[in-house]
């Protein structure tokens, strides 16, 4: 079968789809991959990606001309290319991709949907008009899919609900998984030590993970923070500005964006993730509690999914720097619940979320 995966940025296609893409091509399956640049194309290839095919994209574009001559592009592609089933995440691959693949006449169109993003966290008159747009192009890019994939339940029945798609069309998948081996236990620092992982916007929290590092450290000096991520262009973005008092007081280490994270997580002993953003699940915290870290993150779709406040990890309110301080606070101050529940997080991992373990049901779910 030639399989056409659609991504709107090439990183997500070995960071989150690599094993997946790995094991279509060892079932003998023809793998092609469209994105919108020449970006990390050796990474892509070495998945063994039959051939690669850049459809340009501007990802936080809101012009309708920008996005129809990407569908038109995409519809070129697939024409082309004549894949059996086209595979698409992301929001503008999902809608675009859905339709051009409609227009091209493939068959199969399978897309999953990552979590909502943006458009679906604030409530400014400006995103409620943009939310209403968004909903009918999804709506009509549902009625051109033949299954919808969602990453977490408040995802899936918000959209049923809200009549976007029929029931009977989706399907639900625990995140995109992570791979245990990578990233795997080797014991519990005994060190106080926060991480928090992500883009540097506002959305992700991370204003109340400095605001709440301060306070943690004013009644715990030995408390280390540890804040990792790049700074984002896209609207949210926050200025260097804006989190630079908390990096020269010494409230927070700030390393920046490493291509690895994983001996970073290795020396924290709590992974934090204070997120308002609509993700599907977090593959943040699917790495920590691969780890076996216990997860301190926000009652939000999503989070909550992953972790289970009191089992493996606690939840707090989302823009809430005070009670997100107390939970930092608390896990410092118990040190036995905090060991109970690393072993849940990664018991609860190793049952759902390993990339085995999820891959095995999206093949089902591809029916490849």
């Amino acid at each position: 079968m030639k399989i056409m995966v659609i991504s709107a940025k090439n990183k997500t296609v070995f960071n989150f789809r690599g094993d997946l893409v790995k094991e279509l091509v060892a079932r003998g399956h023809e793998v092609l991959v469209t994105g919108p640049n020449q970006d990390f194309i050796e990474d892509v290839m070495a998945l063994g990606v039959k051939s690669f095919h850049e459809v340009p994209l501007v990802k936080d574009n809101t012009g309708i001309m920008g996005d129809v001559r990407y569908m038109f592009k995409l519809r070129k592609v697939f024409k082309a290319e004549k894949p059996d089933m086209v595979f698409a995440y992301n929001i503008k691959p999902v809608v675009y991709g859905s339709m051009a693949a409609r227009l091209a006449g493939v068959k199969k169109v399978v897309v999953m949907i990552t979590g909502l993003g943006r458009v679906y966290t604030s409530n400014s008159l400006k995103t409620k008009v943009l939310r209403l747009i968004t909903n009918t192009l999804y709506r009509m890019a549902f009625t051109c899919c033949t299954k919808a994939i969602f990453q977490n339940h408040d995802d899936l029945n918000q959209f049923v609900d809200a009549g976007l798609v029929r029931r009977d069309k989706t399907a639900h998948i625990d995140g995109s998984g992570v791979n245990m081996t990578r990233f795997h236990f080797d014991g519990l620092p005994e060190e106080h030590c926060f991480l928090m992982v992500g883009r540097i916007i506002r959305e992700k929290g991370v204003m109340e993970y400095c605001k709440a590092a301060q306070i943690v450290r004013e009644k715990h000096p030995e408390a280390r923070c540890i804040l990792l991520g790049g700074y984002d262009q896209a609207m949210g973005g926050l200025d260097p500005a804006e989190i630079k008092p908390y990096i020269d007081n010494g409230t927070i280490e700030f390393p920046g964006e490493v291509k690895d994270v994983s001996p970073l997580v290795k020396q924290c002993r709590y992974f934090v993730l204070p997120t308002y953003y609509r993700e599907g699940v977090p593959r943040t915290i699917l790495e920590a509690m691969a780890m076996a870290r216990p997860v301190i993150t926000t009652d939000w779709p999503g989070c909550r999914d992953a972790v289970q406040d009191g089992v493996n990890g606690l939840l707090t309110e989302p823009k809430n720097a005070e009670m997100l301080a107390d939970k930092m606070c608390w896990m410092i101050e118990h040190p036995e619940e905090v060991a109970r529940m690393s072993q849940r997080s990664i018991e609860i991992c190793r049952e759902r979320y390993d990339v085995n373990v999820v891959n095995a049901k999206m093949l089902k779910l591809l029916e490849v």
